[in-house]
């Protein structure tokens, strides 16, 4: 089945297409310590997933840009097709001249009614190219204006004209310090309206990922395209082809499907995080080992311990006994917080996968106690590396991860609601108090939700 990414504002546009680089550089590496009929399948799997082909022979991604300012997308649309590998559709680009200003309102309210009947034209056109429709992938930001405000004004239309497809929203969580003032808000709009008509939300934080360039890339001086290839990384070691229990001898045709099936059991809970391990500048690979019963020890306690990387990780975290009750975050002398997991899908890439022994994710103290560990963990693998990593694991986890940025986020909102900060700038758009007190409100739940697991 075929995925339609939909890329949405700078942001959006510029992580899609390295994605897209990312996937075409493991298909076209030749690392793949696999049979070549293993590595065939591996490709046509791939292609079948992100690509159209066509006359030229250079595969076309399947997917629609859409920013309100013409500059980013015609970079990405030239450096794409100048790399010979890939290129975007000429025709399935949307841009406008004047941009959203950072406003979700004016993203939500104004550009989404004004432009939906051409965008989502041009999304109808590449649905219909594929043979068979897995669902639609949309990348944006919470920040700005056009990813957020736009993006989830989308989103509403891709579920009112896709009612049976996949929509999984790739989130930017926003720097900490911030680049925009109102990013707090933009972020609790479109987090409550991405939940209303979403499947699920993998999140990235920008932060984080920033950690992982410095400390773990070993950049000195972090550009915006070092933090988006570190992400189209993790996001490629999930969406590149795979087999799960259920798919047998042949590489699973539906991962939005299968992800979707195996970690939201419930729509209260959509947040999905996102780890994979090693990370590594590429001239360090070559003096580097792994094996996997380190590979999984190091995931499993970045799960319960909310540890962003391998580096750094707080050993002391242990999962509760079962039957005992967990310490609250809360108490005065603060004991290590376990993560608790609703579901976890670990993904093995590489040499040996089979005999990988993952019986440390079945341990019921992981998990809330109304899903049993069978129904709450599954396993894809394939023996195919990725991007140059002889073994690879990623984990991707629908648990308390975000927790704390949510709270966070959502704190700092109320806060400057409480004192009518910047409101006008949104009501002039017609978005109203009561629209931020419901986004509020719809927030406080998942929160309320996730905190009582």
């Amino acid at each position: 089945m075929s995925i339609v990414t939909v890329q949405l504002g700078q942001c959006g546009n510029q992580i899609g297409h390295e994605v897209f680089n990312a996937i075409c550089s493991d298909v076209h590496g030749t690392h793949g310590l696999c049979s070549k009929k293993e590595n065939e399948s591996y490709h046509d799997a791939c292609k079948e997933r992100f690509f159209s082909e066509e006359e030229s022979e250079v595969p076309v991604a399947r997917a629609v840009l859409v920013d309100m300012e013409p500059k980013v997308i015609s970079q990405t649309l030239s450096i794409a097709a100048r790399s010979r590998y890939w290129k975007y559709d000429d025709r399935s680009h949307f841009c406008q001249k004047q941009g959203s200003g950072n406003n979700w309102a004016n993203g939500y309210s104004v550009h989404g009614p004004r432009h939906k009947e051409v965008i989502m034209n041009l999304v109808q056109k590449e649905a219909e190219k594929c043979d068979r429709l897995g669902g639609f992938f949309t990348i944006m930001s919470m920040a700005g204006g056009t990813g957020s405000g736009l993006g989830a004004f989308v989103t509403q239309c891709l579920r009112d004209a896709f009612p049976t497809s996949f929509i999984l929203n790739h989130v930017i969580w926003p720097y900490g310090t911030g680049e925009v003032i109102v990013q707090n808000y933009n972020s609790v709009l479109t987090l409550s309206h991405l939940y209303q008509s979403s499947d699920a939300l993998l999140v990235h934080e920008n932060d984080v990922i920033h950690k992982i360039c410095a400390q773990l890339m070993n950049i000195k001086q972090i550009s915006f395209r070092d933090v988006n290839q570190v992400i189209a990384h993790q996001l490629g070691s999930v969406f590149q082809p795979t087999y799960t229990a259920e798919s047998g001898l042949h590489y699973s045709r539906n991962p939005l499907g299968d992800l979707m099936e195996t970690l939201v059991p419930h729509p209260e809970f959509k947040m999905l995080g996102l780890r994979n391990i090693p990370q590594m500048p590429e001239n360090s690979l070559a003096y580097s080992t792994f094996s996997w019963p380190g590979l999984i020890k190091h995931l499993r306690q970045m799960l319960i311990a909310n540890a962003k990387m391998e580096e750094g990780i707080d050993w002391q975290v242990r999962p509760p006994r079962l039957g005992s009750s967990i310490p609250s975050s809360h108490s005065t002398n603060k004991p290590p917080h376990f993560n608790t997991s609703i579901a976890n899908l670990v993904i093995l890439r590489g040499k040996d996968t089979h005999s990988v022994d993952l019986g440390s994710f079945r341990d019921p103290s992981l998990y809330t106690s109304w899903l049993s560990p069978q129904d709450a963990f599954k396993a894809w693998k394939t023996p195919r590396a990725f991007n140059k990593y002889e073994k690879s694991a990623t984990l991707v986890s629908n648990s308390q991860f975000l927790l704390k940025p949510l709270d966070n986020v959502v704190g700092k909102a109320w806060n400057m609601f409480a004192s009518k900060a910047y409101i006008h700038q949104y009501t002039k758009f017609g978005i109203e108090e009561e629209d931020f007190l419901d986004s509020f409100t719809a927030l406080e739940q998942v929160i309320s939700s996730y905190t009582v697991l």
